[in-house]
């Protein structure tokens, strides 16, 4: 088994604690309403949000590149830390774990910036069956949907302050 290591960060206006909230917490139910072409709905098959929770994330069918080649994934929540804004998670199943990937877990930590905002900082690691390789298609593909998920997050964030 190989694992390939990617990581990537965006940097925010909004601060820490709102943008966690948002983009984390209540990523559930913030992304159907704001990007319903990229995640239609978000079921939880198992727990209650925190670690050991089963997620099932339904793609919509938009033009949105993870939307128009897969129908679902589900993810297994392994931590999450609100006072240091950081949480894990690994993509169990469904047909974004294409062949020769077997999981894929992500990092990710909302840190604040030097201009009240924040810095928003991913690892991916890509786990895979035997000696197969990662495709640079699917990695550039998942770094464009996060970041376009994460713009329309700090989008809507910024239009309600009061929401979050």
């Amino acid at each position: 088994m190989g694992v390939y290591t990617y990581e990537d960060e965006v940097t925010c206006s909004i601060p820490p604690a709102k943008m966690f909230k948002a983009a984390i917490l209540d990523s559930d139910n913030l992304i159907p309403k704001i990007m319903p072409q990229a995640i239609k709905c978000v079921e939880i098959l198992q727990g209650e949000g925190g670690p050991g929770t089963i997620k099932k994330i339904h793609f919509g069918e938009g033009p949105i590149h993870i939307a128009s080649k897969f129908k679902s994934m589900t993810h297994r929540v392994d931590a999450i830390d609100k006072e240091n804004f950081t949480i894990s998670y690994t993509v169990i199943n469904g047909d974004v774990l294409t062949s020769g990937i077997e999981s894929i877990s992500h990092e990710l930590k909302v840190v604040a910036s030097g201009d009240g905002g924040c810095i928003y900082k991913k690892t991916s690691k890509y786990h895979t069956k035997d000696d197969a390789q990662v495709c640079e298609e699917h990695i550039k593909g998942g770094k464009e949907e996060g970041l376009a998920l994460f713009k329309a997050i700090e989008a809507y964030v910024s239009a309600h302050p009061d929401e979050y």
